[in-house]
């Protein structure tokens, strides 16, 4: 009987792994279209004639509508089939990209890229976490976490890979190049998942609720909102406080719905696992990092060096580096030493070179950016990595979709959050160090806007001084950002090491659901 079962299990069919290159191709797309957009914004605000707040929605509309659409999406897989809608989203995903790409062709102004850039975030949403629920049917419990690793390390990478490629197309094709390059990896997965893909569902799972979403949606949009336009209103500004209150009312309605849910769509019992609740939060503060950083790096490499838009993805290749030695390194080092000392060494990794870079003066020369990017890299790798694993494997294979989905959606908003809160800290310590005293007030407030925008005006006027204040300003406001981060960081690195499970514990596989004890290999071998 078992053996029948066993030869129709999908973790014991070689074509799994095929299936697992075609979720770490989607997750690589994914995690470069979080930061592709950086190096293209001057370019198509100049083409566009894209305000300020035009480009920052431009980047952050995807993150966003990501962020708030993760936990319904989780739960569609669950109760519709998730290879369905893994399908679906890579659809979704392919036509947003499309239209991104046609949009500067067919309107002049920015609000077709922000919508083109919200569809992408929707398809980005069911992608997500439906790649990760859809492993522990294709692996079981002795190779999940290399399976794992290698999608968190897919999206991850993703994010250096983002400045590198789309610097390398602006350089040769036009900017909707940077939207169009999707559509053929998103195309490759949607025929992988057609034809390698199990399908697999919950059908026992809560139904969507529509209240539950939109209470989701708005409560984060509104915050990160808030939080985008605090440094040019300030945060006493009536309206910044208004949207911040707004906020926190709608995520506490959302809230109180959940718990009174008798099938609620937030699962907030499974925050009350340990291990699940602990790891979630540590992927999450390395995210926040993480993205703060992707968001300070690119100007101060492009605008203050001088670099164009490929030689500045290039010179973030040293994080790669660190995240793909991480990734291959993590796994010996979890079977001997467990997630927890794992997980709080990475911390303290990316905490020293977050303070490490805190460091950087006008007078250092790229090897010092390199070096703590390096070591960033690998504090990453060997913190996110060990925690997912550790995060999921507290799930039963039943919960899959709606764990993963609210793993996911935590994870998200602190990296949109990581992005917004950390830039708006950058923006205001830069706006109160730059010395435009003298200048027009056009010119000022072009000046104060971002450091691209002083050093335009600075070449318009031959202002040597405003470069040089720009560069000294930028810099301040990048080091403030790097050193709160690493602060960070190192907080959660020590509350790792006190409170994660220890290593016996961490180790141990989840309660086995029956569909578990079907398939599942031997207790012997499951212990390799």
């Amino acid at each position: 009987m078992v053996t029948v079962t066993q030869q129709h299990d999908p973790r014991h069919d070689a074509r799994r792994w095929w299936a697992l290159g075609a979720l770490v191709a989607s997750m690589l797309v994914l995690g470069f279209d979080m930061t592709i957009l950086n190096v293209a914004l001057p370019t198509m605000a100049r083409d566009l004639g894209a305000s300020t707040g035009e480009q920052q929605w431009m980047a952050d509309a995807y993150v966003v509508v990501f962020a708030a659409l993760m936990l319904p999406a989780g739960l569609l897989g669950d109760r519709f089939g998730r290879r369905r809608m893994l399908i679906t989203g890579l659809g979704i995903f392919l036509a947003g990209s499309l239209a991104g790409s046609l949009a500067g062709a067919l309107v002049d102004d920015g609000t077709p890229v922000i919508a083109a850039r919200a569809l992408m975030g929707v398809g980005g949403a069911l992608v997500m976490p439906l790649a990760m629920a859809v492993l522990p049917s294709l692996f079981g419990p002795e190779e999940r976490t290399k399976a794992v690793g290698a999608v968190s390390a897919a999206s991850a990478l993703g994010l250096p890979l983002g400045p590198i490629l789309g610097g390398w197309l602006l350089d040769h094709f036009w900017w909707g190049s940077v939207f169009l390059v999707n559509v053929p990896m998103a195309a490759i997965g949607i025929t992988a998942c057609v034809f390698l893909l199990p399908e697999t569902c919950d059908p026992a799972s809560p139904k969507v609720d529509a209240v539950s979403t939109a209470l989701t949606a708005a409560g984060l949009s509104i915050l990160i909102y808030a939080i985008i336009e605090a440094p040019g209103r300030g945060w006493g500004d009536p309206l910044v406080l208004g949207l911040l209150t707004v906020s926190v009312v709608l995520i506490a309605l959302l809230v109180v719905r959940e718990r009174r849910s008798a099938r609620p769509m937030l699962d907030l019992s499974l925050l009350a696992q340990r291990g699940f609740l602990l790891n979630t939060l540590a992927a999450t503060l390395v995210m926040f990092v993480l993205s703060g950083l992707m968001f300070v790096l690119p100007p101060y490499l492009q605008a203050v060096r001088g670099n164009d838009a490929f030689a500045t993805g290039v010179r973030m290749l040293p994080m790669m580096g660190g995240l793909l030695i991480a990734s291959r390194g993590a796994q010996p080092l979890l079977a001997k030493f467990g997630a927890r000392a794992v997980i709080s060494a990475g911390l303290v990794t990316l905490a020293f070179a977050a303070i490490l870079g805190s460091r950087t003066s006008v007078d250092n020369g790229y090897g010092f950016t390199a070096l703590w990017l390096s070591i960033a890299g690998l504090g990453f790798g060997f913190a996110v990595v060990p925690a997912m694993s550790a995060a999921l494997g507290a799930l039963p294979r039943d919960r899959a979709g709606s764990g993963s989905g609210l793993l996911m959606t935590v994870r998200q908003v602190g990296s949109a959050i990581g992005i917004a809160l950390l830039g708006s800290l950058l923006a205001g310590a830069y706006g109160d160090r730059l010395d435009t005293s003298g200048l027009p007030h056009a010119a000022a407030d072009a000046a104060s806007d971002s450091v691209v925008g002083a050093h335009v005006i600075a070449a318009q006027l031959g202002d040597r001084a405003l470069t040089a204040s720009a560069n000294a300003a930028y810099l301040h406001g990048m080091d403030l950002v790097l050193l709160i981060s690493g602060i960070a960081a190192l907080v959660t690195a020590l509350l790792a090491a006190a409170l994660l499970p220890k290593p016996e514990t961490s180790t141990a596989p989840a309660p086995a659901s029956k569909e578990d004890t079907a398939v599942a290999p031997a207790p012997a071998d499951a212990g390799q």
